[in-house]
């Protein structure tokens, strides 16, 4: 008997990638004759626990409905911010059958390269957490702290260029970068995502919310593999990786 509780997968690309720096939406980068979105969309197609994808894009998005997945996709339309599209998400997700002991897969349309077996070690962590569970990879190298301000005493320098040093170095050992999948029972979901809503707050990814609260989501470490694609070199990267993955 199947007990696990159901699985709500859900690819955030609502974005346009402004730091990416192209005049597509960088979900739409083709990488071996593929888009990122499908590459995403198909890495989580090799999980045992997934087998439909709710993909939230853009109001004006006129591309993902005309391309081919490896799931069966259900659609939603995004907001201006992050969290509203996730919140946009599980409002689709909450209004067919659902329980909020269900979980929500969060997943970034600009990582196409996570390793399948990782997106069942954070489902299968988030199975047995109150909260959920995050991919994520412990910080490897040295961080610096650093300022910025004006040098106006070299003269080979532009004067009142601005320029940044680095101040301290940063402890990494409790430092970790996270990543996604990162899975949340849906009725704690909701509740942070208001949270988030009636405060104003600013976060980058969904665990931000329940730290906030100061609610525990689980760290499963992840593969360094799983990078995003941010900035053009990546995609170079990227390819190397699906290369290598075949």
């Amino acid at each position: 008997m199947n007990n696990h509780p159901r699985i709500h997968a859900m690819i955030v690309a609502a974005g346009r990638g402004s730091r990416f720096g192209a005049s597509i939406a960088k979900q739409y980068t083709l990488l071996q004759g593929q888009t990122l979105l499908q590459h995403s969309v198909a890495r989580l197609a090799c999980s045992k626990y997934i087998d439909r994808c709710l993909l939230v894009v853009a109001a004006d998005d006129n591309t993902a409905q005309t391309l081919d997945f490896a799931l069966p996709i259900e659609y939603a339309n995004g907001g201006a911010e992050r969290w509203q599209s996730v919140q946009a998400g599980v409002i689709a997700i909450d209004e067919i059958e659902s329980d909020d002991s269900d979980l929500v897969l969060i997943h970034d349309a600009a990582r196409p390269t996570v390793p399948s077996r990782d997106i069942d070690r954070v489902i299968e962590a988030a199975m047995t957490e109150p909260y959920g569970a995050i991919l994520a990879t412990p910080v490897a190298d040295t961080l610096k702290a650093a300022y910025t301000q004006s040098n106006l005493t070299d003269e080979w320098l532009d004067e009142g260029r601005q320029h940044t040093y680095a101040k301290r170095t940063v402890d990494r050992s409790n430092m970790w970068q996270a990543q996604t999948p990162q899975v949340f029972r849906l009725g704690q979901l909701k509740k942070v995502l208001s949270h988030v809503s009636a405060h104003q707050l600013l976060i980058t990814d969904e665990a931000s919310a329940f730290e906030h609260l100061d609610l525990p989501i689980r760290l499963v470490t992840g593969s360094r593999q799983n990078i995003k694609l941010t900035y053009p070199d990546d995609a170079i990267l990227l390819a190397a990786i699906l290369t290598a993955q075949a």
